[in-house]
């Protein structure tokens, strides 16, 4: 489901990033398939300094259908951003591809919080992020770093995922699943 980024994928990403229901919300925007390469080989080499963790989503098939990244890595922390390509909204891709991201994230790369800004207007990304029982709105809790983001044109909510809140959640939800299939053993 998820790979690190190379060049292979760069047109059928390129083409699926310029969807103006996509594109607004691309946080590095290219705007020609040439800047698109020339921005994957700066992703790819800001990886490899550590400045950002970026992965290709892949359908079932291995099919690149958008991206996850945490951008402005540092002191064990950055921000979210993912897109996936218009034929892919709503068909079940993105929890699978945050979940893969978040378990490598906090228990391979050491990493202890994720931050995710939204901007006010795109509503579908905030009913997304408040859906999900680990993340926390963080606007009063971090408060500098909410003003930080909101320094520009455009106005962010501020939620935050902490490795402990996340680690939380999935041994509640794996205690669940236990319990369940003990419940159904003995039935």
């Amino acid at each position: 489901m998820l790979k690190k980024r190379d060049f292979q994928e760069s047109q059928t990403l390129y083409e699926l990033m310029v969807h103006p229901e996509v594109f607004p919300f691309v946080r590095h925007k290219a705007y020609s398939y040439d800047e698109f390469l020339f921005l994957t080989k700066q992703t790819i080499e800001a990886e490899e300094r550590g400045e950002l963790i970026s992965r290709t989503i892949l359908d079932e098939w291995g099919t690149p259908i958008g991206t996850i990244n945490l951008f402005d890595v540092q002191d064990g922390a950055g921000f979210l951003g993912t897109w996936l390509g218009k034929p892919y909204h709503g068909k079940g891709y993105n929890q699978p591809a945050k979940d893969q991201f978040f378990e490598e994230l906090f228990y391979e790369l050491d990493i202890k919080s994720i931050f995710m800004r939204i901007r006010k207007v795109n509503v579908r990304s905030t009913k997304a992020a408040e859906k999900l029982p680990y993340v926390v709105l963080a606007n009063e809790t971090r408060k500098s770093l909410l003003d930080e983001i909101n320094g520009g044109e455009d106005i962010y909510n501020l939620y935050e995922i902490s490795r402990d809140q996340y680690t939380l959640y999935k041994l509640r939800t794996g205690h669940e699943v236990l319990h369940e299939e003990h419940q159904l053993k003995e039935a």
